[in-house]
């Protein structure tokens, strides 16, 4: 029997893959790539007898090879808070989901874990742009500003390292770097002693830097879009300079563009709580969209659509 790990490789889906892992030591197959990289399940090649945990990516978007691997045998647990549509009808399937907005996938499996590693879903809340959740999460750990500080930075740095179009872009890809969280219990022992943090830290702030920089290709009360110019450092910044920007002007929604190889854009897009249309349900108006509420995406947008897309976002969230 061969156990397969399929995670999203951004910080939410490292750090519940890195619990689980905890609690259960055992050699496994890991199947993930970069964070927008969400149709994994057809990449497992599990067969009748095996087990397959799946850990923060959209069940709807999974639905047909996840309902294949179920009719051969295969054993499945899945962890996630995004939008999942219908449940499998299965006796081989462990539902762990959970799509209220103040939850994440690490948050999900540390309440199945009853909290036995509970920095990293901390560290996770942070990354997965929870920062509110992360604060009472660490406030009822008891852990002093310090300790929460560097554990707001861990997630930070992770979210960070999976944002690219494809892994080269990436300064880790996501394997390599669970196989270098997985020795620390302890992610405050990681952030302390391992050099791989050291280079998420110094990568980051290198990209940030530049990203700062920019300015605002559309901005309105309520409504701001950025573009970003194709380089791999702003592939890897977006998903962060998204969260940084969002906090910075909590009251309005901010779409990101990022110029991909098929010559259209990748869409992060954030909407402050109580807006008009929630993000997952604007960016599904596209073929390649998704999300969740207050933080979603579009996979591909074709650059012909650019100003249509831009009209219908000022049009949507503009006070």
């Amino acid at each position: 029997m061969t156990h397969y790990y399929a995670f999203n490789g951004d910080a939410d889906g490292l750090c519940a893959l890195q619990q689980l892992r905890l609690a259960r030591p055992q050699d496994v197959v890991l199947v993930t790539g970069v964070k927008r990289d969400i149709q994994l399940v057809r990449r497992v090649p599990a067969s009748a007898g095996d087990e397959l945990t799946v850990l923060d990516i959209s069940l709807d978007q999974n639905r047909e090879p996840l309902l294949g691997l179920l009719s051969t045998g295969v054993t499945v647990r899945y962890f996630d808070h995004h939008h999942a549509g219908d449940m499998p009808d299965s006796p081989l399937f462990t539902s762990y989901i959970d799509e209220a907005p103040d939850v994440c996938t690490s948050i999900l499996v540390d309440r199945h874990l009853q909290g036995k590693y509970r920095k990293w879903a901390i560290a996770a809340a942070y990354g997965d742009s929870l920062p509110g959740v992360g604060d009472a999460m660490a406030a009822a750990d008891g852990l002093g500003a310090e300790e929460t500080g560097m554990l707001r930075l861990l997630g930070t740095y992770l979210n960070y390292n999976a944002y690219g179009e494809t892994v080269s872009d990436l300064h880790f890809d996501p394997a390599a770097l669970a196989a270098a969280l997985q020795p620390f219990e302890n992610p405050l022992d990681f952030v302390r002693a391992s050099p791989t943090y050291a280079m998420l830290r110094e990568g980051y702030e290198d990209d940030m830097a530049k990203a700062r920089q920019l300015e605002p290709a559309l901005q309105a009360p309520g409504a701001t879009l950025m573009v970003l110019p194709d380089a791999c450092w702003a592939k890897r910044a977006i998903g962060v300079f998204a969260n940084e920007l969002s906090r910075a002007m909590p009251d309005s929604a901010l779409a990101i563009l990022s110029p991909n190889a098929e010559g259209g854009f990748v869409v992060s897009l954030r909407v402050p709580s109580g807006g008009p249309v929630p993000a997952d349900e604007f960016c599904r108006r596209y073929k390649t969209g998704g999300g969740r509420k207050l933080a979603a995406g579009i996979n591909h947008l074709a650059r012909a659509e650019q100003d249509s897309f831009a009209a219908a976002f000022q049009d949507c969230y503009r006070r």
